[in-house]
């Protein structure tokens, strides 16, 4: 996994070591399937303050192509530990979408959701 950290703004060198030692933990189950990770973390306002701590996340998977998420908070810290959670669920999401399709157990829109069917045939 190639791990690329892009900082706008002044923030510390013991912010970088935790980026990456978090997105590593959050991805490490699918690293064999993360081409590319790129972070951008940002200070939007500057010394102004307010919620603007923001972490954007570009993700490249080898057999779907590309996520990207946004978090953004008060704290730096907390916009990227929810972007590393979320980003986790997204990935296993997507590979477990892939296997459905591989397997052939998806085959429409109705399969996935086979209870509306027959809750809107009660309804009518």
């Amino acid at each position: 996994m190639q791990l690329e950290l892009h900082i706008r703004g002044n923030i510390a060198e013991p912010l970088r070591r935790y980026a990456e030692r978090r997105f590593h933990f959050a991805l490490r189950r699918f690293s064999h399937r993360v081409r590319r990770l790129r972070i951008y973390v940002a200070d939007v306002n500057g010394p102004r303050g307010g919620v603007d701590k923001q972490c954007r996340v570009l993700l490249e998977v080898a057999p779907s192509g590309s996520l990207m998420l946004e978090e953004t908070d008060v704290r730096l810290h907390e916009a990227m530990d929810r972007a590393a959670g979320r980003l986790r669920r997204c990935v296993r999401r997507e590979l477990k979408r892939q296997q459905a399709r591989r397997l052939g157990k998806v085959h429409g829109g109705s399969i996935r959701y086979p209870w509306t069917t027959k809750f809107t045939e009660a309804r009518a």
